[in-house]
């Protein structure tokens, strides 16, 4: 099959900071790939070498079988972090402008724009001033010049970034359609739940290296559950006599029910079987391990419980807009 984008051994400085260090990548046509880790991993500067926006210090990359984006422009659509319209001009115009800039006919254009402008529901923007419109409305006005011009690969950088849930939606769904028109699609994010919603294949990257490269079966195959989800009758008040049930490592109360993480090598059935006859139970169940556990578990050397919690809460809490070569 062929690759979509290759990257061996790449690498990228800034200054005495090591951005991304030694990342091999191989992307093939058609996928739906999702960049994922806490703000600062080097998600962003990997995308901007792809794009050619930045430059490796070393390591080769090829785009749509091409030594740069450069040589392969008018095949690619990019949503950057960065956030950018005219905001002067009107979306209609905008956005014809943006398609005359991809190569696209000058007849025709209008019709496409006003089907894109159609399916993200802003039929009836066209007209208004790109400033007049919302943030989120905004944004998927960037996201129609990203695909308007038909690219083969499109390249998404947060792109649920400031959406309310009904927008999200909306974009995940376009995104599904793009990708099953046989186009291939690499984003960004530092929610890890986005990513399992939308994505076949997971990169995870974490200190500018990357950590985990598998399909997503096959990384939920590959990391057992270790935790089960429990609701004594009781209520969560007995998460004490919870913790003191043998093979039981943490207990966390978690939306009214108790996250019970295991020892490592215990049988999550035969702990089930403990925790039924410790004390009268609503629920018991196995809690399948999110990308944010795996990567916790990662990053953390196999921890989980406390000292996994505290590292969670570090590695993802908001910070403000990553410097250049930060992100």
């Amino acid at each position: 099959m062929s690759q979509a984008v290759s990257m061996q051994g790449v690498r990228k400085t800034f200054g005495p900071k090591v951005a991304v260090e030694g990342i091999d990548l191989s992307i093939p046509e058609g996928a739906i790939y999702g960049f994922i880790g806490p703000n600062g991993a080097g998600k962003t500067t990997t995308i901007r070498m792809i794009m050619s926006i930045l430059f490796p210090d070393r390591g080769e990359l090829s785009v749509l079988g091409k030594k740069s984006a450069v040589e392969s422009k008018d095949r690619i659509g990019y949503l950057p972090e960065e956030r950018g319209i005219y905001k002067k001009m009107k979306v209609g115009s905008f956005l014809m402008h943006m398609g005359r800039l991809k190569g696209l006919d000058r007849s025709g254009l209008k019709p496409r724009v006003m089907e894109w402008l159609d399916r993200v529901d802003l039929a009836d923007v066209h007209k208004k001033k790109c400033e007049e419109l919302s943030k989120g409305m905004q944004q998927k006005v960037q996201f129609v010049a990203s695909v308007l011009h038909d690219p083969d690969l499109i390249i998404l950088d947060e792109p649920f970034s400031g959406l309310d849930p009904v927008n999200m939606r909306l974009l995940r769904s376009l995104i599904d359609e793009e990708h099953g028109r046989g186009k291939t699609v690499i984003f960004s994010t530092h929610v890890m739940h986005q990513a399992e919603q939308n994505c076949d294949h997971i990169v995870m990257i974490h200190h500018g290296k990357k950590v985990l490269d598998d399909s997503l079966d096959v990384i939920r195959k590959r990391f057992d559950p270790r935790a089960l989800l429990v609701e004594p009758i009781e209520g969560t008040s007995r998460s004490h006599d919870v913790a003191l049930v043998e093979g039981v490592a943490h207990v966390t109360a978690i939306d009214g029910a108790l996250e019970v993480v295991l020892d490592q090598g215990v049988d999550p059935q035969r702990a089930m079987r403990s925790l039924l006859d410790s004390m009268p139970m609503n629920r018991v169940e196995i809690k399948r391990p999110t990308l944010e556990d795996i990567f916790i578990e990662i990053v953390s050397g196999g921890k989980r419980g406390a000292d996994a919690e505290q590292l969670r809460a570090e590695l993802f809490a908001e910070t403000p807009e990553q410097e250049e070569g930060d992100s």
